[in-house]
């Protein structure tokens, strides 16, 4: 990799809530009846040891749905949680696509995601998009979560590059914070607008001429 006059060689992005739509936020709210805010789901999940189970290939979807409709006392039965689970994460977000197309081909990029064996098969219905990336670095897959410092060590040891060369994007404040610790320049994005601003900000992406 050749190092960018900004320092950043490689952009990273979560995938969910960045470029896929959560579609299973509101439904979760909709479970816990106002028993927490969004930003609180998004804490429940990401340090849920179920779900950190089931997102790094160690637990299988039915025993995943009955530990974590008890842990958060869902109102729902195993079939629908997992009905209802399996669509989640279906639809691309608008301009997603076009944004990561914007990112000059000298960066490496990269996606770092929290997932599972029932939503990442989901995102093979958008070629364009995986095949955007130069790597995949997958929670089921390679075993390492989000926000573990570890999940964030294994993309630098792979790629061969120093924690202030990556560039990352997530919807999660609590990962974040966790890159930042580590060194690595990110900001916390909702939508692909979003994104394409602070790739701007940051000097991946140069001011169109006006």
């Amino acid at each position: 990799m050749i190092s960018q006059p900004n320092g950043i060689r490689v952009v990273l992005f979560d995938m969910g809530g960045v470029l896929v739509e959560l579609s299973g936020l509101p439904k979760m709210l909709t479970w816990l009846k106002d028993r927490a805010t969004a930003e609180q789901v998004y804490t429940m999940w990401l340090t849920s040891p179920n779900v950190r189970a089931f997102e790094t290939g160690k637990m299988q979807p039915e025993v995943f749905a009955e530990q974590i409709i008890s842990e958060m006392n869902l109102p729902v039965e195993k079939e629908e949680f997992l009905k209802e689970f399996s669509a989640w994460g279906l639809q691309l977000l608008p301009g997603a696509l076009e944004m990561v197309s914007k990112v000059p081909r000298n960066y490496v990029r990269a996606t770092l995601c929290n997932s599972n064996v029932l939503h990442w098969p989901n995102l093979t219905r958008y070629p364009e998009l995986l095949g955007s990336f130069d790597h995949h670095f997958v929670s089921h897959v390679t075993g390492k979560i989000k926000p573990d410092a570890e999940a964030f060590q294994n993309v630098m040891d792979t790629l061969g590059c120093k924690a202030s060369e990556i560039l990352f994007l997530d919807d999660s404040r609590l990962n974040v914070a966790a890159a930042k610790k580590l060194g690595l320049t990110a900001f916390q994005i909702k939508a692909p607008a979003e994104a394409e601003q602070m790739l701007r900000q940051a000097g991946v992406l140069t001011a169109q001429p006006g």
